[in-house]
């Protein structure tokens, strides 16, 4: 069991203001491998504040500057990559040949890119005889999630560096341990105090009291529609911008004259990555009607062959567990109610994969005969199930 019971707040690592601690498990073993802290609204309060006065120095900064410094912090990830990768994979499942190849290069990508965006966005631009000019925004609260972790965290911080905004991140406190080597990167790579906060918890304790302080000005938040409209109500009184990004269910619309086994083949692997846990699988997968029995025959096995493998040991293309029990929970209980429902089960189905008695583990599932008013239509899953919906026309898909 490994211990990070501190907080990065003006860059230093200190020990939360009221001692809690939360343990994390490992979803491919059910066991539980390493600790955090839980803040609370004293410890918000305190990096908002170093946030805040680490503002006015950092906005005015040069764009050359931040686009250096944004290189540093690239560089001193690009040392951790494989560290990183290590993290994912245990606090999230994610096999590690995905970590290795997308989760944590993922993250990379956005610090290199924002590098060379920033020296050539415009700030100021002249329309007519007014100046219009874009400045940073203020302090940032940032709460991300945990399906593509360093990825999501890095989408944030990333262009608020470019900017000149400072911040206070929230990771998921499901897969809070890649945003503590984060911290460390910034901390090598030179970010100047208070820039860069982080302090672990939960939605209540500190989700809460960032969303509501005074003193933060823009709300970033990725997660459920039930967490994000209590950002919003949250942040509503203190008038704070507020971006958010609540999942999605996307669709994939098969046309009458596409390769039916390549794009439903590929569909069905597409969705299936990453366990089906990211925001814009193409979770609706829309086909002719007329080719529906060739879809559910191609859907079949392409289901059937992904396999579902223990993390560390994955090949390429395998799955792993779902993240956290309670997802494992809600995924089992919407597979049930495409059941319950009617629709029509293709592969897979309720309950582990045969041979893995542990762990959260789910079948890759495709459901055919999907309706819109049925409940796998409307609701994110957010696992690896299909749903299969027929149509007539390209206008009525």
């Amino acid at each position: 069991m490994k211990d990070y019971l501190k907080f990065y707040i003006d860059g230093e690592w200190v020990d939360p203001v009221q001692p809690r601690t939360l343990d994390i498990e490992d979803p491919a073993t059910e066991e539980m491998f390493a600790r955090i802290s839980i803040g609370s609204k004293a410890d918000v309060d305190r990096a908002v504040a170093a946030a805040k006065a680490a503002f006015p120095a950092f906005a005015a900064t040069s764009v050359d500057y931040r686009a250096g410094l944004l290189e540093k912090i690239a560089a001193a990830y690009q040392k951790r990559l494989p560290e990183i990768a290590e993290a994912i994979s245990a606090e999230m499942g994610a096999p590690m040949w995905l970590a290795n190849a997308a989760q944590a290069p993922a993250g990379l990508g956005h610090y290199a890119a924002m590098a060379n965006i920033v020296r050539n966005f415009k700030f100021e631009e002249l329309q007519g005889s007014t100046l219009i000019r874009k400045e940073a925004i203020g302090v940032c609260g940032f709460i991300t999630p945990w399906n593509w972790p360093a990825n999501q965290i890095a989408c944030k911080v990333a262009p608020a560096i470019a900017a000149g905004c400072t911040m206070v991140l929230k990771p998921s406190e499901i897969a809070p341990l890649d945003a503590m080597i984060l911290a460390e990167i910034m901390h090598e790579a030179g970010v100047p105090k208070g820039v860069f906060n982080l302090v672990n918890g939960d939605g209540p304790g500190v989700g809460q009291a960032l969303s509501s302080h005074p003193d933060v000005d823009m709300m970033s938040f990725t997660g459920s529609t039930r967490a994000g409209v209590l950002v919003a109500q949250a942040s509503a009184p203190t008038v704070k911008r507020v971006a958010q990004e609540l999942g999605g269910k996307s669709a994939n619309i098969v046309l009458p004259d596409a390769d039916l086994k390549k794009a439903v083949g590929g569909g069905v692997m597409q969705m299936m990555l990453n366990t089906g846990q990211s925001c814009n699988a193409p979770s609706r997968m829309f086909v002719p009607r007329g080719l529906q029995d060739q879809a559910k025959a191609i859907a079949k096995a392409a289901a059937e062959a992904v396999k579902v493998q223990m993390p560390r040991e994955a090949e390429r293309g395998a799955i792993g567990p779902i993240s956290n029990a309670n997802q494992w929970h809600k995924v089992q209980s919407l597979i049930q109610q495409g059941i319950d429902e009617g629709a029509t089960l293709v592969a897979g189905g309720p309950g582990r994969p045969e041979g893995l008695n542990r762990g959260y583990f789910a079948r890759p599932t495709v459901f055919a005969d999907v309706t819109n008013d049925m409940t796998i239509a409307r609701e994110e899953i957010f696992g690896p199930v299909l749903a299969i919906l027929p149509y007539d026309t390209e206008e009525e898909a």
